[in-house]
């Protein structure tokens, strides 16, 4: 007795769909009771803190660790409007003292447009090539330099990226810096180890920021806030005690911009979340200076 080979087939693929449906509702239930796990754990923390148990740093810290798995890269990246580059055509002279004048270690290389990242140089680099170039055995001089060649390899990936696999990824792959890209590929903004780390232990600062640099927040003698346009609701939320949404919006603007469905002028005044929010400074299509105070 002969069996169908059509049936057999059918059979087989019937059972493999199955599996594969049985597969998707474990990986369901599995993923709703982690963050059913992560919920419970969060109302603990806010729990202790109400009760006098827990200072605001240690809560802060909890609840960034906790969330790590829950956002992703293009949260706290730093936007391509605010990432210092390098033009890889201008003269070698210029870029020696262009890395040398940035507060930061590893700058990305371009060339003739910021789209078009052929690297990240490193400061350390960059002084070792010059050195050789001055000093080494054969040298000559810092015009020849070629900034491309003294460039890491650049380390792409996509803004859907959590922030608790990023860690990993940086850890695995010894490194700390990464260019953020879209869907289709332009580049948004970069990430480092660095910010990461911020979101549990807090603003982390070196000999070489900025003194003095505005933190975004500035407390006014009438109880209102002088809010940075670009500040990230999360970061204000965990500065003040509110609980502004950022579901829709990253950044203060962002918010003020979702709420209103404009760009309002300098001036405007709008009232939501139980706040009220004065749009002081504005530059070309950006909110750069908010006042906000309670209602």
């Amino acid at each position: 007795m002969s069996s169908d080979p059509a049936l057999s087939s059918s059979s087989s693929l019937l059972r493999r769909f199955l599996h594969w449906l049985v597969g998707l509702f474990r990986r369901a239930d599995h993923e709703s009771a982690m963050e059913a796990l992560r919920d419970d754990i969060a109302g603990a923390i806010a729990i202790g803190h109400s009760g006098g148990a827990m200072e605001k740093d240690a809560r802060d810290r909890l609840l960034g660790a906790l969330d790590l798995s829950s956002r992703t890269v293009d949260e706290i990246m730093r936007h391509r409007r605010q990432v210092e580059m390098i033009d890889a055509d201008l003269p070698p002279g210029e870029i020696i003292t262009r890395v040398l004048a940035s507060p930061h270690t590893r700058l990305p290389i371009y060339r003739e447009s910021d789209d078009n990242i052929l690297g990240v140089v490193h400061a350390k680099d960059l002084l070792r090539e010059v050195d050789r170039l001055v000093r080494g055995e054969g040298a000559q001089g810092i015009e020849a330099l070629d900034i491309v060649k003294v460039a890491m390899k650049p380390y792409f990936i996509p803004d859907t990226t959590t922030l608790d696999e990023q860690m990993r990824a940086f850890l695995a792959r010894r490194t700390h810096f990464a260019l953020v890209v879209d869907e289709y590929g332009a580049l948004q903004g970069l990430i480092t180890l660095e910010d990461i780390l911020e979101e549990i232990v807090g603003e982390i600062t070196d000999e070489f920021d900025v003194v003095g640099k505005e933190s975004g927040l500035i407390q006014t003698g009438d109880g209102a806030y002088l809010v940075d346009g670009a500040m990230t609701i999360r970061d204000l939320n965990r500065a003040t005690y509110w609980r502004l949404p950022d579901d829709e919006a990253n950044t203060i603007a962002g918010l003020v911009i979702h709420e209103a469905q404009m760009i309002p002028n300098e001036g405007q005044v709008f009232s939501f979340h139980g706040f009220r929010f004065t749009v002081i400074a504005r530059r070309e299509n950006r909110i750069t200076r908010l006042k906000l105070r309670p209602l």
